[in-house]
């Protein structure tokens, strides 16, 4: 005669079945890996959730900066940690997305060594200039750069970061050459940008935002499809003489791919839930960001789709990491 087994039961068996780990979790510390120093886009993502999550789960939860060679030191660093859920990665356009177009010999696999949690945020950039270089319009910096080319340089967060990969973008579709300096995070490279350094810079509303408003530095356009309402009197870069233009910073939350399940689903809801909370979106619009926070399986859509765009402007630029 053999046993009836109801769905609760069979339920209760899988989880008894668990890990001891996997069911207490979370049980102790974990990190937000971030693959940039602070001070840029992903840092303050990573801090933002930080805070929320140790308050959540009663348990503190750190932001680990391991910035360096567009962030794959990074990568692989969480690529091989232990699948256990106290180790996050606050992956990007970066890490996820382009490296793998731009290194001959990446050391880790954006698919097969990751999970994806969520999306957490997009934000526009900004084409910022200093206040000493004059252009107030981004048709009068292309003029500029048509008229010195090979002179003007343009600040970014890293080589395959988004703002890098927004000015050579723009380097293409406008037929000019501004010269990408490649700076160690967007901390060091704001830093020159303010101080006129260099005259030139993309970067994320999440940053930039302050500088602007402050009236340190000018912003000419945004890269994103449409106007943002937080700057609603800047253009897109389309609107400025580019039709089809957009390149948009995003961050999300992955893990290492053996994470067992019950731990992604938790993690999944917890960060979304973090990040669709009326304050977190709030806090986030007057930003110029929208909040992500949607599932597992459209962040992964969302990074093979940006992976193969990518891919066809860093072909395009004949772009490749030395």
């Amino acid at each position: 005669m053999y046993a009836m087994f109801t769905p609760v039961a069979l339920a209760l068996a899988a989880a008894l079945a668990l890990p001891a780990a996997a069911q207490q979790f979370p049980a102790k510390p974990a990190r937000i890996v971030v693959p940039f120093p602070p001070g840029g886009t992903s840092d303050a993502t990573a801090r933002m959730l930080a805070e929320r999550l140790t308050q959540r789960w009663g348990h503190n939860v750190l932001v680990d900066n391991r910035g360096g060679a567009g962030g794959t030191i990074a990568a692989e660093h969480v690529a091989r940690a232990a699948p256990d859920g106290y180790t996050l990665f606050m992956g990007s356009h970066g890490t996820q997305a382009i490296n793998v177009s731009l290194f001959d010999k990446l050391t880790y696999d954006p698919v097969r060594d990751f999970t994806p949690i969520t999306l957490a945020l997009t934000v526009p950039n900004l084409f910022l200039v200093h206040p000493s270089l004059p252009a107030r319009s981004l048709k009068q910096l292309i003029a500029l750069a048509k008229a010195r080319p090979g002179e003007i340089n343009m600040a970014s967060a890293g080589y395959g970061t988004m703002p890098h990969m927004a000015g050579e973008l723009l380097n293409l579709m406008a037929g000019v050459k501004m010269v990408p300096i490649l700076y160690k995070g967007t901390g060091p490279a704001m830093i020159d940008l303010l101080a006129g350094q260099v005259p030139v810079m993309t970067e994320s509303m999440l940053i930039s935002l302050p500088h602007m408003q402050a009236g340190k530095l000018h912003a000419l356009a945004i890269t994103s499809a449409e106007r943002n309402p937080v700057v609603a009197n800047i253009p897109t870069v389309a609107e400025s003489g580019y039709p089809g233009y957009v390149a948009i910073t995003w961050v999300g939350i992955v893990v290492p791919s053996a994470t067992p399940a019950p731990i992604v689903t938790r993690l999944h809801s917890d960060i979304a839930g973090i990040l669709q909370s009326p304050e977190m979106k709030e806090r986030l619009t007057k930003m110029g960001a929208t909040a992500g926070g949607g599932s597992a399986q459209e962040f992964a859509a969302f990074i093979k789709a940006e992976t193969e765009k990518w891919a066809r402007v860093v072909k395009a630029a004949g772009l490749k990491a030395q």
